[in-house]
């Protein structure tokens, strides 16, 4: 596991400048202090990340630590979760506790919609939770948003499936292996339209970026020769690579790969859990296809080693307008406790406390993970992030280049709209 301690180390390292966090603690019930006996807590929880083990974890728990209360965990989609939050956040009817993506949290830790937890942030693990995500989820001197978990973006393969191919060392080989492997009913590499994640390692390696402060004023990367160069290898990717539907998301990626659709799958490594779910999950998995042969490398870099790819994982916060703001931190608590940080670990997340490092598996893909996690990047630490993402302007851009546009013009229409949102 030594390994993976060095990787968490790095990841933690990587993520210093732009991810967030928050914290909360254990706290009374007692009405007075911000809690009712006899409530019910809503957690909100995004996608399907969170394991089912997990989840009951916090129900069984909350609810035998706080009698007469009841916790209810309600699942959200990635899609739209900006806007929804912002609506329901500011609402009369506000969840108690809600994950939210790493480059969304400053959206919302600058404009009121979380809970000051600096009382608490020692009970919640201190200086053992990941410092990026802590300095990210603190603003203005006050930390409202709690590391929840952090991971990386990892290529699935089965060795049925590529065959004799070699795996590839370099970026330019692993275009050149999707590229060799697609035909009219296979893709060499499965990569949806709007998949905006997958597209940015490319930009970086080649030298471009998204966005970047110079004086007061941000600077959008795409339309630079480093951007360019990293667009046009995605929209070759896209047009002589990928079956995956231009104007597509990523939703249920481990479809395409237990049908055998794809050489290459590059997603979160988590991913892992619904490819080798059994028959009765709600969406299944091939665990007999391809649970003894499912094998991960992480994307490799331009010049070899592992590329620079986008640093996944999710706050946690309790809501400012929670009707029960001390059983909330109650349940953040235990999202934090060594416990479910454990179990989350288990099941491949990188955990928030850098001293569970070693309950993660110690397998080929987590050692993928942890290689690519160490030389992660995020998006601009800037809390009007959240609006680029609300407003899709980067998948739209990409559904553009998966459609054939002029690489140049897409780009720089793309910087454009970027700067025009940090900046405004």
């Amino acid at each position: 596991m030594k390994i993976l301690r060095f990787a968490a180390a790095g990841f933690a390292a990587a993520l210093t400048l732009t991810a967030c966090s928050s914290g909360s603690a254990g706290g009374s019930t007692d009405a007075t202090d911000g809690g009712s006996e006899g409530a019910e807590i809503r957690v909100w929880l995004v996608g399907t990340d969170t394991p089912e083990d997990a989840r009951t974890y916090l129900k069984e728990t909350f609810e035998e630590e706080n009698p007469g209360s009841t916790l209810v965990i309600q699942e959200q989609s990635w899609t739209g979760l900006v806007d929804k939050l912002t609506t329901s956040l500011s609402g009369s009817d506000s969840p108690d506790v809600v994950e939210v993506g790493n480059t969304q949290a400053a959206t919302f830790t600058s404009s009121g919609f979380f809970a000051p937890l600096d009382d608490v942030a020692e009970e919640l693990g201190g200086d053992d939770l990941l410092p990026g995500f802590i300095e990210a989820g603190t603003w203005d001197g006050t930390f409202y948003a709690a590391p929840y978990y952090a991971g990386s973006r990892v290529v699935f393969y089965s060795q049925q499936v590529l065959g004799g191919a070699a795996v590839p060392t370099t970026l330019d080989e692993y275009v050149a292996t999707a590229k060799a492997a697609r035909t009219e009913t296979h893709s060499g590499v499965w990569f949806p339209g709007q998949d905006w994640y997958n597209m940015l390692p490319f930009v970086w390696e080649n030298g471009g970026y998204i966005a970047e402060q110079n004086g007061d004023e941000w600077e959008a990367g795409f339309s630079t020769e480093g951007g360019i160069a990293g667009l046009t290898q995605v929209q070759d990717l896209f047009q002589n690579a990928s079956n995956a539907p231009k104007d597509g998301d990523e939703t249920n990626l481990q479809v395409p790969f237990c049908e055998g659709a794809t050489t290459f799958l590059s997603a979160p490594s988590w991913i892992k859990w619904s490819i080798l779910a059994e028959a009765d999950a709600e969406v299944p998995g091939c665990p007999e296809t391809f649970g003894a042969d499912l094998h991960a490398f992480p994307l490799p870099g331009k010049d070899g080693g592992a590329a620079q790819v986008f640093a996944g994982g999710s706050n946690v916060a309790v809501a400012a307008k929670s009707a029960n703001p001390d059983l909330a931190k109650d349940a953040l608590a235990i999202m934090l406790s060594d416990e479910y940080q454990t179990i989350l670990a288990e099941n491949g997340l990188i955990p928030a406390k850098v001293s569970l490092a070693d309950a993660l598996p110690d397998d080929e893909v987590t050692a993928a993970a942890a290689a690519a996690a160490a030389n992660a990047r995020l998006t601009p630490a800037t809390p009007k992030w959240g609006d680029v993402e609300a407003q899709k302007v980067m998948q739209d851009a990409l559904v553009r280049l998966a459609q054939g546009e002029d690489v140049e013009a897409v780009a720089e229409e793309l910087d454009s709209t970027i700067e025009s949102i940090l900046n405004g």
